[in-house]
């Protein structure tokens, strides 16, 4: 019998936040799977902030999501027509056809997953997928995070900058401090991540808090929100600091030219080094990061907290929300179960 999908399409390029009418929810048949290919029901998608970027219509580090096509975006779900004799029908699979309910997807594309993992397959959209490997990849290895040091994670609470400031802690970081956009979410820092520091970036001038927070200064800067956040941690920096740059979501709905550092001078004098990556560029690092990270989160020495929203429908509602804040840890959308 034909499996019928739900899948959203990009309708329009979002000018500014992404609205409703960008989006469409499109049924189509699915054929059945060819010689190396599945078809998989989702059971949980993900939704990230450089999707923002893939709705622009400008090829940056990756394609541009084309208009009335289906979206795709990392995904967890489960193998439910096999033609490939290696993945075996009923196998829990991470893939990247996410943004609907079926996917037809080439067995190479995909990797199982644990289905034995106390905390459910969402896991490896999160602290076990893109965004923990982007933690330890920015960290451990691109701002190079000596013991002793003290580091500056921005949007700390949210799926990255969590598993940044608890990674920090395990390897012996002499301070950990942490901003993020609420009060409740300074709180989560704090009692249950083992954050040092942490301040409401909404509460006053960040460069401010940010001296408070680290009298000393820093030496690691974890940048997931640039503009004014990368201008305080430039000026807070200590002599030969190094930051790791992974986005800078405060602009990625900007309509006009976004708040740009005002003292790159002191990258200069201060010996400073600003090193942009990508997580896909250390495909060789994908061994290391499951080695080291994934006993640490089934130990709980780094915990993990998710944001779900329940139903495909309201992926586009759950996406605004993650670029607005409203995610505590990883945004998922559970589609099935």
């Amino acid at each position: 019998m034909p499996t019928t999908t739900r899948e959203f399409h990009l309708v329009a390029r979002p000018q500014g936040e992404p609205a409703p009418t960008d989006f469409a929810l499109v049924e189509r048949t699915l054929p059945d799977p060819e010689p190396g290919e599945l078809l998989i029901r989702n059971l949980v998608i993900s939704v990230d902030p450089y999707m923002r970027g893939k709705m622009s219509g400008v090829r940056t580090y990756t394609d541009p999501y084309e208009l009335n096509a289906p979206m795709d975006g990392g995904a967890v779900g489960v193998v439910e027509a096999s033609a490939d004799p290696d993945v075996p029908v009923g196998t829990t699979v991470l893939h990247n056809a996410g943004w609907r309910s079926h996917a037809v997807v080439p067995a190479a594309h995909t990797r199982p997953v644990n289905t034995r993992e106390p905390l459910g397959p969402s896991v490896y959209l999160g602290a076990l997928g893109m965004p923990g490997q982007t933690a330890y990849v920015g960290l451990l290895h691109k701002a190079e995070m000596r013991r002793d040091d003290t580091v500056f994670v921005s949007g700390a609470a949210g799926a990255v900058g969590g598993v940044v400031g608890q990674l920090a802690r395990l390897h012996g970081a002499r301070r950990v401090v942490g901003s993020a956009g609420s009060p409740e979410k300074v709180a989560y820092l704090l009692d249950e991540l083992g954050f040092d520091a942490a301040f409401d970036y909404r509460a006053g001038p960040v460069r401010k808090q940010l001296a408070e927070a680290a009298p000393e200064g820093i030496d690691v800067y974890f940048d997931n929100v640039g503009g004014e956040h990368l201008e305080a941690a430039i000026a807070c920096a200590n002599d030969f600091a190094r930051f790791a740059v992974c986005g800078a979501i405060s602009g990625y709905n900007a309509t006009e030219p976004p708040y740009a550092p005002r003292n790159l001078f002191q990258i200069v004098t201060k010996r400073l080094t600003l090193r942009g990556f990508i997580v896909g560029d250390d495909p060789q690092l994908t061994g290391d990061f499951y080695r080291d990270v994934a006993p640490a989160v089934a130990e709980g020495r780094i915990r993990v907290r998710e944001t779900v929203v329940e139903g495909l429908e309201n992926a586009p509602e759950a996406f605004v929300s993650m670029l607005r804040g409203g995610n505590v840890g990883k945004m998922v959308v559970r589609v099935s179960h």
